[in-house]
């Protein structure tokens, strides 16, 4: 069962609209193929209603309503009554799982919360509703005061309840712990289906749901992207992929290609930013980094395992960086479809080692820019050399810019202002070969380009195209900053001339 709209929405600062929710709700059951989906809490808001009110209306005319369940309370009918308004059908009962939760929350004692409990199913089953009952607080109930739990268990096995939902709501089980309780409920109620419904504030969501698995718990509930209240709750993907890799008996209906695709969709809707390192649908997770891995996936796939990006929709992707190796930059030429000689493989892969030192990230994108400049880079001796410089902009102040270069070894310092910064910079170039006795190349054309999509960091380049004593050259700067970049452009046309 997939509650990311019900527990998942507890998540801080998440809020769905009805319209939101729906479209989740059709994902996850018709794309995805959850088995059920838990989609609100009773009573909560009247937006709230008018989204379950969409939801059951879509499930109902396309044979899913019996999937759809809500959260509700023993209230006195106050949500059986909410239930039936907003043509819900099956009920998800909180009640309370541990003695301590029943005694300093509501106050009453086992016999009359039993009673209410009773009180309330009879009802739902009356108007025609089916009805689950969760425990909550059930790990601690366990550990602290099982005697209530088994007389509270054993009269619910007297009643007409589809499902008993045993939720860790603290997340404080450890897998050990999950698999003795589960164990022992399910060899001392065979006629129950059990639910076991981890939260994940030790990490152990994921651990706790397979544990609860190979020891007969019957069904799990799970949200996209582990969302829910503090650490939130057993991450979907995870339980999916762990479940067909390590608990082959177990049959799960869910569609793996889809989860990536459903992950990103909650993340946008949410707000929810999924981490880079999030296992499955995590952006890095399918991403080899250091050269040695590339070279081995190259080598039988040495560094594979069953966790392969094609089952969920995905690629293997090769970072490029300060830890590239050659293999590794080779990869992703390949999947762009350019071959370079050894040499020239050897001056790329060097240049983007220099840049991940500056830069922590070197797309595939950047690679032609990265080429591009490489391999246009003069193989004559550096004449001039762009030693130092100091740029300034300031607001109701014209950029100025102080420059240090060398010219056939003899240093030269200048000031100027100009109109930008690096109008500043060429300035402060004219004036010190203007003292040398030489002329500077006149810029003719300045063009500027980061690859597709890039980031406020990308790699930036300038072509500038300049004319000197009637010929034509043209001359690429590559670096984060543009400005920079185009000095670096720059500095190569001052070698040419």
């Amino acid at each position: 069962m997939d509650t990311t709209l019900r527990d998942g929405e507890q998540t801080s600062g998440v809020s769905f609209s009805a319209s939101e929710k729906l479209t989740i709700a059709q994902l996850l059951l018709t794309e995805l193929k959850v088995d059920r989906i838990e989609i609100a809490s009773a009573r909560v808001s009247e937006g709230e209603f008018q989204a379950v009110k969409k939801i059951t209306d879509w499930a109902s005319k396309n044979g899913y309503l019996d999937q759809v369940e809500v959260l509700t309370f023993v209230d006195g009918g106050t949500s059986v009554n909410w239930m039936l308004d907003a043509g819900a059908k099956v009920m998800n009962l909180l009640t309370k799982g541990s003695l301590n939760h029943l005694t300093f929350q509501l106050k009453k004692t086992p016999e009359q919360h039993f009673a209410e409990v009773k009180a309330t199913i009879e009802l739902a089953l009356s108007k025609g509703l089916k009805v689950n009952v969760y425990l909550e607080d059930w790990s601690n109930g366990m550990r602290n005061s099982k005697e209530y739990v088994i007389s509270y268990l054993d009269f619910l096995s007297q009643l007409p309840v589809d499902r008993v939902l045993l939720p860790d709501t603290l997340g404080v089980l450890i897998p050990s712990e999950v698999a003795a309780f589960i164990s022992e409920l399910v060899a001392r109620y065979p006629s129950f289906h059990f639910d076991f419904h981890a939260h994940n504030d030790y990490d152990l969501g994921t651990a706790n749901a397979l544990e609860a698995v190979r020891n007969g718990v019957h069904g799990l509930h799970l949200t996209v992207n582990g969302m829910g209240e503090r650490a939130g709750n057993a991450p979907l993907a995870s339980v999916i992929a762990v479940l067909n890799d390590y608990q082959k008996d177990v049959e799960v209906s869910v569609d793996e290609k889809t989860l990536y695709s459903v992950s990103k969709l909650v993340e946008s809707f949410s707000g929810f930013r999924i981490p880079a390192n999030k296992p499955v649908v995590g952006e890095n997770v399918f991403t080899q980094t250091a050269g040695i891995h590339a070279d081995g996936d190259k080598k039988n796939n040495l560094y594979h395992n069953d966790l392969m990006p094609e089952r969920f929709g995905r690629e293997r992707k090769y970072a490029l960086g300060k830890t590239s190796g050659k293999a590794n930059i080779e990869n992703n030429l390949a999947q762009l479809g350019i071959h370079l000689s050894d040499e020239d493989l050897k001056k790329v892969t060097q240049r983007i080692i220099e840049l991940g030192d500056r830069k922590e990230v070197v797309t595939p994108n950047d690679l032609p820019y990265i080429i591009s400049d490489v391999l246009d880079s003069p193989t004559t001796e550096e004449r001039v050399q762009v030693l130092n410089y100091v740029l300034t902009h300031s607001k109701e102040l014209r950029p100025s810019v102080t420059l240090k270069i060398s010219i056939d070894g003899k240093i030269y310092e200048e000031h100027a202002q100009g109109d930008g910064q690096y109008d500043a910079f060429v300035n402060a170039l004219e004036i010190i070969f203007k003292k040398n006795g030489k002329e500077l190349a006149q810029l003719q054309d300045y063009a500027v380009r980061i690859p597709p999509g890039g980031d406020s960091d990308a790699l930036c380049e300038t072509i500038i195209t300049w004319s000197h004593q009637g010929r034509e050259l043209i001359t690429r700067g590559l670096d984060c900053d543009q400005t920079v970049s185009a000095i670096k452009a720059t500095q190569k046309m001052l070698n040419l001339i």
